[in-house]
């Protein structure tokens, strides 16, 4: 049998179990690519993901696939990297597909919108519904495959100079945020500046903007938000689950062999699930940290939340109505929704309201 049709035959994992494994990958030529992404070194969390999934890839190739990775604005602005990926600059990018929604909102679909998905039913889309295979059939249009690359989980509302109260605070507020969220908070009176993750400190400092959200506790602590502005809002509706990805220019992709691929594919899986966790375990001593600091915690009132929901199904609509890529993937999307929201209001949320209710 030959190597390559017995390695096709039994999978990464049969492979390693014969004991053919270093054979295989000492037999691979040696891959240097670079990876731009969309976030700044600082955030161990966000950039982290990268660095995670180049050290897993670098092991399993033996050292012999290896990936530098490069913070946002050493090879590219943070927002550029789909045309770095695109052009060939680059081969691999690590961000938020929600931040190139100029380009098309469809963009947005494969991070999260206003009212999606939780990152749970977010990642159920990608590998066992039809979310992967739809983006990756609409990414293709920008000479791209992407793999999923890590979700931080439910978002905070962000960080306010007053707290709001109701929905007539939100009118003619300055507020950071990116993706179809902002296009949701304007038809409520926001005036939307998406501004990267490394600016939006100075911003709400010098006031040029009034409010801005970025992530959670963990994150939020580290830019120091809790300084300039001291209502910590929640929960962002505009990110129940929003999911990372890693792009990778087709050319570059499809030039590597099945081998590669695999470890590949593997690594991304590995970054993917280690990117919550972090979250998972550090935001809550990190929220814990800003209250004792004095960062007052309240939740976006009702009819400010109604409000938006309104707004975004209209939008969606609307979109809908002039954009084909959107259309497709949206009612896949909302289809899965549905179902997954029947599922998790029962045996989900019947635990979770018990267990957040009892004192531990």
């Amino acid at each position: 049998m030959e190597r390559r049709s017995f390695v096709h035959g039994a999978g990464l994992a049969g492979v390693l179990a014969a004991g053919v494994a270093p054979a295989i990958v000492h037999a691979q030529a040696n891959i240097r690519w670079r990876l731009a992404s969309s976030f700044p070194k600082s955030l161990d969390t966000l950039f982290g993901g990268a660095d995670v999934f180049a050290k897993k890839l670098n092991e399993l190739s033996g050292g012999k696939f290896q990936i530098s990775t490069h913070a946002a604005g050493e090879l590219m602005p943070a927002f550029g990297v789909v045309d770095g990926v695109q052009n060939g600059t680059v081969e691999i990018a690590h961000t938020a597909p929600y931040y190139f929604v100029g380009k098309d909102e469809t963009f947005a679909l494969g991070c999260a919108i206003p009212f999606g998905l939780n990152s749970r039913q977010m990642t159920a889309w990608m590998f066992e519904g039809n979310g992967l295979k739809l983006m990756r059939e609409f990414y293709a249009n920008y000479n791209i495959i992407s793999f999923p690359g890590g979700n931080t989980g439910a978002q905070m509302g962000g960080w306010y100079r007053k707290p709001i109260n109701s929905l007539a605070d939100l009118k003619g507020l300055r507020f950071r945020t990116v993706g179809v969220t902002g296009k949701v908070l304007e038809r409520l009176g926001v005036v939307v500046q998406a501004i990267p993750g490394g600016e939006i400190y100075q911003a709400l400092e010098k006031g040029t903007i009034d409010a801005a959200e970025w992530v959670g506790p963990y994150d939020d602590l580290k830019l120091g938000f809790n300084k300039v502005a001291p209502n910590y809002a929640y929960p962002a509706f505009w990110e129940g689950g929003p999911q990372l990805d890693f792009f990778i220019n087709t050319k570059a992709y499809n030039s590597l062999t099945p081998e590669y691929k695999a470890m590949l594919e593997a690594a991304t899986m590995i970054a993917h699930v280690d990117l919550q966790a972090k979250y998972d375990v550090r935001n809550p001593g990190a929220l814990k940290t800003l209250v004792a600091g004095g960062t007052k915690l309240f939740r976006y009132p009702k009819d400010a939340m109604d409000a938006a929901f309104k707004e975004a199904n209209a939008l969606y609509s609307e979109i809908g109505a002039k954009n084909a890529n959107w259309k497709k993937v949206y009612e896949d999307f909302t289809k899965f929704r549905a179902e997954q929201n029947l599922w998790f209001r029962f045996a989900e949320a019947g635990f979770d309201d018990f267990m957040q209710a009892q004192k531990l």
